[in-house]
């Protein structure tokens, strides 16, 4: 069997130091590929003044790292205009955000072409290739132009738009077509898969066959597989030195109240907005809770260049401030807002020190944050999550008190709960999330997800016989992979 190759827009290095602040899509890959012989690809980080196609290489045991280096005037067309500025808000149901620029679309075919003709390069034919997310969606039908045979997937982490809103985007027919370039189409929920079926059958003409949708003579495999966690990683993390001072330093700020936790990248799907309006109708529900809590919202910064996260950051940092104003004392703030990273273990000793995670997106894909509280959470006496229903989380964690991040009553009401809550409620409730956090963790959605790669063929003529796969061997593999003791990611 072939190497395990996986694609991202961004790398990052899996030596211990180099992801304090990773993101979840980088902090999943890193834990896929730990122990295992593969080769992680994508862009570098850096802009040049013109593309090369120069790969840099650098080896971390079994793992290759192999990155490129993009254009100046190659990044803002595929980044910031088409993949940020238009597939992003419409694919999180905010057409009215979306920017319709057929040059920048022009400028994401052909960095996904960059792409597929430096990695068409180092593949191997029998390499097991596994593409993520929404910037390289035709990096497939690139490859497969460049006489690529190899089997390929791809995973959607960010939610599949109905029908009708990715109708908006101009290309739309050109981007499903390129999904079925890929032999195995993966989503984070039933929803999504059934949003794009929908759109296949409706908009495109194709149909189902089988466990196949067919549609442009092609024929792909859609399924639903929910990101996890590195649970028992993240438990360790939880533990560790630097956990354990941030929980020091928000316990003693927290003596006499309780402590509500969000953290979130300053993004309008993130419902920041809804929710601190959420957290003042408690407040005015709830007069006598002023001096009892403390609602501590961690937003950095993302994006700066596009208009609408500044916009967004001085809105949510203005009525943060309408908050304090209205609420504070000369010697208290019911709240804080931090527009700042802190590590994933300073992140877990907060988690760890909140009576209550208040996660609440417009739309997500999945939501590890909320995977993350539960897993930070201590065994004798728990907080309680609160989760948006519009969260894929929420699919897999009805023991958190699900909400509309719409309806300020219902948010305002599940704080007040959630406080309120007794021992042994709380308990029940993390007990349930925590047993689901452990069994679906990352290690089940990539051996769920590369076993089915496996499985699925890419030529529309071939039956649905079984095939001879290597699927024994891929399951040891990934066993070996994750039965030492873990390791910060």
């Amino acid at each position: 069997m072939g190497r395990l190759v996986v694609v991202s827009n961004r790398v990052v290095a899996p030596d211990p130091g180099s992801a304090a602040q990773a993101g979840g899509l980088a902090v999943a890959l890193k834990a896929a590929l730990r122990g295992r012989e593969g080769l992680w690809f994508g862009w570098s980080g850096a802009r040049v003044d013109a593309f090369t196609g120069e790969v840099h290489r650098q080896r971390y045991d079994a793992l290759e790292v192999a990155t490129i280096d993009l254009a100046e005037a190659d990044f803002e067309p595929y980044y910031n205009s088409y993949a940020n500025g238009a597939l992003w808000p419409v694919f999180h149901a905010r057409i009215d955000l979306a920017t319709y620029d057929p040059d920048a679309y022009d400028g994401y075919r052909k960095v996904n072409r960059q792409f597929a003709e430096t990695l068409a390069a180092i593949l191997a034919p029998d390499d097991l290739v596994w593409v993520h997310d929404y910037h390289l969606i035709p990096l497939a039908q690139e490859l497969r132009r460049l006489g690529a045979r190899n089997r390929i997937g791809f995973f959607l982490h960010i939610p599949f738009p109905p029908a009708q809103l990715f109708c908006t985007l101009p290309r739309h027919r050109d981007l499903a077509e390129a999904l079925f370039s890929y032999d195995l189409v993966g989503m984070q929920t039933p929803d999504c898969v059934a949003e794009f079926e929908d759109y296949v059958l409706r908009e495109a003409g194709g149909r189902r066959d089988g466990q196949r949708l067919r549609a442009f003579g092609l024929a792909t495999r859609a399924a639903a597989y929910p990101i996890g966690l590195d649970t028992e990683d993240f438990v360790a993390l939880s533990r560790s030195a630097p956990a354990v001072k941030a929980y020091d330093r928000m316990a003693a700020r927290g003596v006499f109240r309780q402590l509500i936790v969000g953290a979130d990248r300053m993004d309008y799907s993130k419902g920041l907005e809804e929710r601190l309006r959420g957290f003042e109708r408690f407040l005015r529900a709830h007069p006598e809770m002023i001096r009892e809590v403390l609602y501590l919202q961690i937003a950095p910064s993302t994006r700066g260049e596009v208009a609408a996260y500044q916009e967004l950051r001085n809105r949510v940092l203005a009525l943060a401030g309408r908050i304090n104003a209205t609420w504070s004392d000369i010697d208290h703030a019911p709240m804080q807002c931090v527009n700042r990273n802190y590590s994933r273990a300073e992140l877990a000793g907060i988690y760890r020190a909140a009576r209550v995670g208040l996660v609440t997106p417009l739309r997500d894909g999945m939501n590890l944050v909320a995977k993350e509280y539960v897993a930070a959470q201590d065994p004798r006496d728990p907080g309680v999550l609160i989760l948006s229903r519009f969260a894929g989380a929420a699919q897999q964690m009805s023991d958190a008190l699900i909400v509309n991040p719409y309806a300020r009553d219902e948010v305002a009401d599940a704080l007040w709960r959630a406080i309120g809550m007794s021992a042994d409620e709380r308990l029940r409730r993390w007990e349930g999330l925590m047993t689901g956090v452990a069994r679906d963790d990352v290690g089940a959605w990539c051996d769920t997800f590369l076993a089915a790669l496996e499985m699925a063929r890419q030529s529309s003529a071939e039956t649905d016989k079984p095939e001879r796969t290597f699927l024994p061997s891929l399951r040891r593999s990934w066993r070996a992979a994750t039965s030492g003791p873990s390791q910060p990611r």
